[in-house]
């Protein structure tokens, strides 16, 4: 495991509350979930990639009464625990969205301090021996353009530390827009026409479906086949446009912090259960 995350003793005190009641409702789920893990490792294709809407961290402190910025430790303690649920069921690709480009425009206070986080939990990430030891490629993905150079430095060190790994792939969306990333392609095929010699015209007669999936934030892995979001949220947001035409969806009320075991398995059981058509 990474160092331990430095908390003030509000977080601490709130980790222990939450420990304390999932200690108590465990024996009540512990058949169910062994029942449900055993029907997920031999109840068909899990999928290739896995895409998760992290919603809910400012609704789940609010309904627990305590700060925001609570609501977002527990939430990067949730991501941890997802992490390694995957790693254990041989899930290949994750993307996890953090921040969209919507949130950056939220106040600039509550934005510097999702900056520290993420400054925080890259560095841990990048020494983490569960990202080491499953050797998990990681990578940003989305417009940091407008980050504080020590988050650009700590996404950059994460990526570098785990540019060689073959195993999981993990993409971390942060500053993500799905029109964004749409536009990005779109102009990087346009400038790799330019320095070709192709003209505006030659450029649009020849694009086609297979130039944008090529130049998209995620190219070289496979399209998300499985979109999770908590929160009780029924909607995209933007999230992977492009990669999501054939998605199958999941939506879980639960707040991204409250998000079992058990909920990860009963979506995945959904999907297996689900015959896909792919347009057909």
């Amino acid at each position: 495991m990474a160092a331990p995350r430095p908390s003030s003793a509000p977080v601490q005190l709130a980790r222990g509350v939450y420990q304390l009641r999932n200690l108590v409702a465990k024996p009540v789920y512990w058949w169910y979930e062994r029942r449900l893990r055993r029907k997920v490792r031999t109840g068909g294709k899990l999928p290739q990639h896995l895409g998760l809407i992290l919603d809910g961290n400012r609704r789940f402190a609010k309904a627990a009464g305590v700060q925001r910025e609570i609501g977002y430790e527990f939430g990067i303690d949730k991501a941890h625990e997802v992490l390694q649920w995957c790693l254990e069921l041989g899930i290949p690709a994750v993307t996890i969205w953090v921040l969209s480009t919507d949130n950056v425009k939220r106040d600039p206070a509550e934005v510097a301090h999702l900056m520290k986080l993420f400054d925080r939990e890259a560095r841990n990430l990048a020494r983490d021996p569960r990202i080491h030891g499953n050797r998990v490629r990681v990578r940003a993905i989305g417009q940091h353009g407008g980050f504080p150079d020590h988050v650009l430095d700590a996404l950059k060190e994460l990526e570098q530390a785990t540019a060689s790994y073959q195993g999981m792939q993990l993409n971390i969306a942060v500053g993500y827009g799905g029109r964004e990333e749409i536009v990005d392609a779109v102009k990087v095929y346009l400038q790799h026409q330019a320095e070709q010699g192709a003209t505006l015209e030659q450029a649009a007669e020849g694009l086609g479906p297979d130039d944008i999936s090529a130049r998209t934030y995620t190219a070289g892995l496979p399209e998300v086949d499985f979109i999770i979001r908590t929160s009780g949220e029924i909607r995209m947001s933007g999230f992977m446009l492009w990669q999501s035409v054939y998605s199958e969806f999941y939506f879980c009320d639960v707040y991204w912090p409250g998000f079992r075991w058990v909920d990860f398995l009963r979506a995945l059981r959904d999907y297996q259960g689900r015959k896909r058509r792919f347009g057909k």
